[in-house]
């Protein structure tokens, strides 16, 4: 009765998993989509698109923390709720200064938000499978931040599309991980 329990509990967390994942990739896309047709014309929608960005984040996080047993069962998340809102705060304060501060702070919140993804999903890897993906997206992220840092640094000024290709990135990683659990249900599935 426990292990059928079990099981189903997994199962529905898989299936939120799916669900989430696909979220995400949509979301990812869509800011994509607004950052290259909409926001070159307009600093207003770029500024709004760069703060939603890491807000959306925390939101995200937050979601699926509940969604998946509580923060308290998952501290990474909960942790990098924190670290997204902080991020969300500080690009919108950076915005004043210059856009070299933002990817900066761009830069520093991928290497963490990052690791504290590839963290996530190596707690989730025993259970849910196609996690590799989230592995690869967080291991990525961090590398990603550490090259935003250095394009902070050098004196030409970014702009919206230095973080869309990293957006990008990410949206396909998400999908992929949805689509690889969709995959994984089905061939689990019995014949009909």
């Amino acid at each position: 009765m426990i292990d059928r329990e079990m099981t189903s509990d997994i199962a529905d967390r898989a299936q939120w998993l799916k669900q989430y994942y696909f979220l995400r990739a949509a979301f990812s896309l869509a800011w994509v989509i607004a950052a290259l047709a909409i926001a070159p014309s307009s600093a207003v929608v770029a500024a709004t698109l760069l703060v939603a960005y890491p807000a959306w984040d925390a939101a995200a996080n937050y979601l699926d923390a509940l969604c998946s047993g509580g923060l308290n069962q998952n501290r990474t998340q909960a942790l990098n709720v924190l670290v997204s809102l902080l991020t969300a705060l500080a690009v919108a304060l950076a915005l004043r200064v210059s856009m070299n501060w933002v990817l900066g702070i761009f830069g520093a919140w991928a290497m963490l938000s990052g690791l504290l993804q590839l963290g996530t999903a190596l707690r989730r890897w025993k259970h849910y499978g196609a996690q590799w993906a989230m592995v690869l997206s967080g291991g990525q992220s961090a590398l990603a931040g550490g090259f935003f840092i250095f394009q902070a640094t050098m004196p030409s000024i970014p702009s919206i599309a230095n973080v869309a290709g990293y957006a990008a990135v990410g949206a396909l990683y998400f999908l992929v991980s949805a689509v690889w659990l969709m995959v994984g249900a089905w061939r689990r599935s019995p014949a009909m």
